[in-house]
């Protein structure tokens, strides 16, 4: 039996704010070069993708993206010094979770017989 841990941040109001799903946005603006460019290959409105990326943002209280105006490329975004510092922290946190999460199912489940 395997089992899948999915660990999300919630905000004072216990409303999640950071999940699977902005982690993945994030990783993808990082691989496309602009928020748009993530959405559509995650098969996301783009408005959907902003919202998340807006909300995350009011709940840390630092800028996730940077943006570039212009230019030969038309512009882009670009993650934060302190987006990169939060996405690594989250990323240990979430195996630390997972890694948990696994020692806890084999002692319960698999200790047994």
């Amino acid at each position: 039996m395997h089992s899948v841990i999915h660990v999300y941040l919630y905000d004072e109001d216990n409303n999640r704010f950071f999940g699977e799903g902005p982690r993945r946005l994030l990783h993808t603006i990082e691989e496309t070069g602009s928020l748009r460019s993530a959405a559509a290959s995650m098969h996301m409105a783009y408005t959907k993708a902003f919202t998340m990326l807006k909300r995350a943002e009011e709940t840390l209280g630092f800028p996730l993206t940077t943006k570039k105006i212009g230019g030969a490329g038309g512009g882009g975004s670009h993650l934060t010094a302190e987006a990169k510092e939060f996405l690594d922290k989250y990323e240990s946190y979430q195996n630390a979770c997972r890694t948990a999460s696994q020692q806890i199912y084999h002692e319960i489940f698999c200790d047994e017989q």
